[in-house]
């Protein structure tokens, strides 16, 4: 795998306050949804976070840095029953571009990590490409609908 096809980055403007938007992105795998922003079972311990999704399954997080309302940092784990198994970096920026409007930033790095030979960790990192674009439309779509974060 060449770094190329181990850094992701994709960038939207969502029409809603850079507040609003911290709301959800501070939320450990808000990002794992089938279509909709989805409500989800967690399981905390200090900074790990079991994501439990009634489609996808469980996903492990590792809470890296939060600095609100600007930067969100996570590991995705690559196995929900190993704290410490390779992972991903996702980084959310927020830039708030007037008091309505909202630039929202996820870089995803550490492909090369993961297990798996370079056929199977190409495929997570293409599945990833597309699943950020999805899911950056899907935040903007829900955030600039006035639905509350907090009763997601």
């Amino acid at each position: 795998m060449t770094d190329e096809l181990d850094r992701i980055e994709r960038k939207i403007t969502i029409e809603a306050p850079a507040a609003r938007v911290w709301e959800l992105i501070a939320e450990p795998g808000w990002y794992i949804n089938d279509h909709a922003i989805t409500e989800h079972r967690l399981e905390r311990d200090g900074d790990l976070t079991v994501v439990h999704d009634p489609v996808h399954g469980a996903f492990a997080f590792r809470t890296e840095t939060l600095k609100e309302p600007h930067y969100a940092a996570f590991r995705w784990l690559s196995d929900a029953s190993n704290p410490d198994s390779p992972s991903t970096l996702v980084e959310f920026r927020i830039d708030a571009v007037s008091e309505s409007s909202t630039v929202l930033q996820v870089t995803e790095t550490g492909f090369e990590s993961l297990p798996g030979d370079s056929a199977e960790r190409r495929t997570r990192y293409e599945g990833n490409v597309e699943g950020w674009t999805v899911e950056l439309d899907l935040a903007r779509q829900y955030l600039e609908s006035g639905k509350s974060v907090a009763a997601q």
